[in-house]
C-alpha cells in the first residue's frame, strides 16, 4: 500500500521490493536459524557466528566494514568469554549528502519449544502472513529491513530506469551481539569513536520498538529510565524449622511482605514521600500529542491478557505509561517456590522491584528516597533483622524532540508508504541504547519502529508479518529520500540567509 502521490521512483522503489520480497524472507530464515543468545554463556560462538553473517550481508553491499573486538567479559562463575565484535559500517562519503547511522542488534533472547512455542522458534515459520521466529522483530527483521532498502538503492542504481547518479544519503551502520544483556563493552567503544566514527553523522536511527497499535505505525521520541533495587532483610545465618521456632521470632519475609506492601497503593500510587517532586511537567504542546494517538484500550487487554487495568481512559493509560513513574515488584529470592510446601523459615529474603522514571527525576534522589522509606517503615517493626537496600541498576530516561529534522522527514515516509500520519508516541519501557547515543554523540536520536503492538518480543511465538516486514522495507527507503531532500532543503535555507 502506498500514497497516489508517490513519484516514478518511489514507485520503482515499492516495486522492485515487493518483486525480491522473498527474497528478503529467505534472509530472515537464514538470520533467524542461527540461536544468537546472548543471554546463555555457551551459546556465544553461536552470536559470534552471527555477527560474521551480518558483516558479510553488508559486506555484499560494499560497505565498509570493521569488526571491532571488545576483549574479554567475566561471568560470575569467574569464566572468561569473548565479547562480540561490534560492527562499524560505512557506505557513501559524499559531503553534499546527510550520513544517517542505523544501529541495531543481531542477539536474542531465549527460546524453547516447550516454553510454549507453536513452532520452531528457531526455524521462520509463515502462518497467516505472519512470520514466527525468535528475532523475527527483535531486531533481526528491523535490521535487515533497513540493509535491504539499502540494497534496494543499490540495486536500481545498475538497473532502473530511473537515472538513479548516487545515493540520497552516506550510511553508516552500528551493529552489536550483547544488547539482551546489557550491550557489554558498547558504551567504551562509542566514547572512543565519538570524534571519529561520529564526527560526520547528522542523524542517528534506532529500530528496535514496536508500534503502539497493531494496525497504525508510530515514532517513537522517548522513554523511561528504570532503577532496579534489591531489599534484603536477613535474621540469621541459616533457614529455621517453623514448628520450632515459627511465632517467637521476627521472621525475615514477613518483614519483607511488610517493607513491599508498602510501597504502592490499590491504585497503583507509589507511596515513597517525594517520587513525584520532580517529574516534568505536562505541557499542552505535548498533551496535544495524546489526543490523536489511535490506541483501542480492548486490543490492549487482549495483548496483555487481563481483565482490567487501573484506568479508563485512552489519555490516563498512556500518561502512566510514559509520563508518570511506575513501581513494579519483580520477585523474592530465598523464599521456596518449588511445587508443594516446604516448612521453613527462610533466613536471608531479597525483595525485588524496580521504578520507570520520567524526566526530570534524579537517579541519586530516587536512590536515597527509596532507602529512606523502607528504613522509616522497617524501623516502625521494631524488628531485630537486617536491613539492606541497595540500587545495583539505574538506567536514564529519554527524550527526543519531534520537531527535529529526521523525524519530519520520517513522517513524511510513513505518509508516503501507509497513507497516514505516524503516532507520536513514548514507551513506557526503558531503552538504554537511545539514551547512550544522545548523551555521547550528542547527535539526534530517533526510534524508528517498524513491529506492530502484538509481535510479542521476548515472548512466545515472536513474529513479524510479512506486510510490516516488506512495507518496512519500503518505509525506509522513503525515509531515505525524504531526510535527503529535507536536508538539501536546510543547506539551501542556510545559504540563503548567510547571503543576506
Amino acid at each position: 500500500m502506498s500514497s497516489p502521490s508517490c513519484s516514478v521512483l518511489e514507485m520503482e522503489i515499492f516495486q522492485y521490493i515487493d518483486v525480491h520480497q522473498n527474497d528478503f524472507i529467505e534472509d530472515l530464515k537464514e538470520w533467524v536459524a542461527v540461536e544468537s543468545d546472548s543471554v546463555q554463556p555457551d551459546l556465544r560462538k553461536e552470536v559470534i557466528r552471527m555477527m560474521a553473517l551480518a558483516a558479510d550481508r553488508l559486506g555484499a553491499l560494499g560497505a565498509t566494514v570493521n569488526l571491532v573486538n571488545l576483549g574479554l567479559h567475566q561471568l560470575p562463575d569467574g569464566q572468561d568469554l569473548p565479547l562480540p565484535p561490534v560492527i562499524l559500517g560505512e557506505l557513501g562519503k559524499d559531503p553534499q549528502n546527510p550520513t544517517v547511522c542505523f544501529y541495531g542488534h543481531v542477539d536474542v533472547q531465549p527460546a524453547k519449544k516447550e516454553d510454549g512455542w507453536k513452532t520452531d522458534p528457531y526455524t521462520l515459520t509463515e502462518i497467516n502472513g505472519n512470520l514466527y521466529g525468535r528475532g523475527a522483530t527483535d531486531n533481526k527483521g528491523p535490521v535487515l529491513a533497513w540493509i535491504n532498502a539499502v540494497e534496494t538503492f543499490k540495486a536500481l542504481k545498475l538497473i532502473s530506469l530511473t537515472f538513479i547518479q548516487a545515493m540520497p544519503v552516506n550510511f553508516k551502520f552500528v551493529i552489536e551481539g550483547m544488547e539482551e544483556a546489557g550491550s557489554l563493552g558498547l558504551e567504551k567503544l562509542l566514547q572512543e569513536e565519538k570524534q571519529c566514527f561520529f564526527s560526520d553523522v547528522d542523524y542517528i536511527v534506532i529500530s528496535d520498538n514496536l508500534w503502539l497499535s497493531n494496525k497504525k505505525p508510530a515514532l517513537t521520541y522517548g522513554s523511561r529510565g528504570n532503577a532496579c533495587f534489591f531489599v534484603e532483610v536477613q535474621c540469621g545465618d541459616k533457614d529455621l524449622h517453623s514448628g520450632t521456632f515459627g511465632g517467637i521470632i521476627h521472621e525475615p519475609l514477613m518483614d519483607l511482605i511488610a517493607l513491599l506492601d508498602s510501597l504502592v497503593d490499590p491504585t497503583g500510587r507509589i507511596q515513597i514521600p517525594g517520587i513525584y517532586d520532580s517529574i516534568a511537567a505536562l505541557t499542552e504542546k505535548e498533551m496535544k500529542l495524546y489526543e490523536s494517538i489511535e490506541f483501542d484500550l480492548e486490543e490492549h487487554k487482549n495483548n496483555s491478557g487481563v481483565k482490567k487495568f487501573l484506568y479508563d481512559t485512552k489519555e490516563e493509560i498512556l500518561l502512566h505509561l510514559w509520563r508518570y513513574p511506575s513501581l513494579s515488584i519483580h520477585g523474592i529470592e530465598g523464599a521456596f517456590h518449588e511445587p508443594g510446601i516446604k516448612t521453613v523459615i527462610p533466613a536471608k529474603v531479597i525483595g525485588k522491584f524496580s521504578i520507570r522514571q520520567v524526566p526530570h527525576m534524579d537517579l541519586s534522589v530516587v536512590k536515597q528516597q527509596v532507602a529512606e522509606h523502607l528504613e522509616g517503615v522497617f524501623s516502625k517493626r521494631n524488628s531485630p533483622n537486617k536491613l539492606k537496600v541497595s540500587m545495583p541498576l539505574g538506567a536514564k530516561p529519554w527524550l527526543a524532540d519531534v520537531n527535529e529534522p529526521v523525524y519530519k522527514a520520517a513522517r513524511r515516509a510513513i505518509k508516503t508508504v501507509f497513507g497516514e500520519d505516524p503516532d507520536f508516541i513514548q514507551d513506557g519501557s526503558t531503552i538504554p541504547v537511545a539514551r547512550m547515543f544522545q548523551t555521547i554523540t550528542q547527535k539526534s536520536v530517533m526510534m524508528f519502529p517498524i513491529g506492530a503492538a502484538d509481535d510479542g518480543e521476548h515472548s512466545q511465538n515472536e513474529k513479524i508479518s510479512r506486510h510490516n516486514y516488506i512495507e518496512g522495507t519500503k518505509v525506509f527507503a522513503a525515509f531515505f529520500l525524504e531526510i535527503s531532500k529535507l536536508h538539501q532543503h536546510l543547506a539551501e535555507t542556510s545559504n540563503m540567509v548567510a547571503d543576506n
